[in-house]
């Protein structure tokens, strides 16, 4: 794997996210993974303000993992956001959520979602679907250049 692939977990369920990392390390996809747990650290991170400003290096991630029903700014307002900024407008971003709405996966391709996955609820099944994920963004996709 290249060395500046890195990987943005958006995820305010501790134990989702513990099993997104398990799958993820499962197949050693991601040299980095950074975790934030609400819609404003996420914005943060992205754009190195607040508790992120100083934040090392110029890249971005490679992929956004992005739950949809976060604290403080939802998920989809975060994907709005990355969309509306000319730096962030191209960022690939994968919405990872326990919902089942239509209206969720409707809004979230509306706003510019790469894709929608819902997070399955058998233990194996989570697992899988994020080693999929990852070797698909991470090792197979070729993203913008600017990524």
């Amino acid at each position: 794997m290249n060395s500046n692939k890195s990987i943005l977990l958006v995820e305010d369920n501790a134990q989702d996210e513990k099993l997104i990392l398990r799958g993820l390390r499962k197949v050693n996809l991601a040299n980095q993974v950074d975790v934030v747990r609400d819609g404003q650290q996420a914005l943060d991170y992205l754009f190195r303000e607040g508790e992120f400003a100083g934040r090392a290096g110029e890249d971005f991630p490679t992929i956004v993992l992005l739950d949809i029903g976060l604290p403080r700014v939802s998920g989809l307002e975060v994907l709005k956001k990355l969309r509306n900024d000319p730096r962030t407008h191209l960022q690939p971003v994968v919405i990872l959520t326990s919902s089942d709405e239509e209206r969720d996966r409707m809004a979230s391709y509306e706003d510019g979602a790469n894709s929608f996955v819902r997070k399955p609820l058998d233990f194996s099944e989570f697992a899988e679907t994020v080693a999929r994920l990852g070797i698909y963004w991470l090792a197979v996709n070729k993203p913008p250049p600017q990524v």
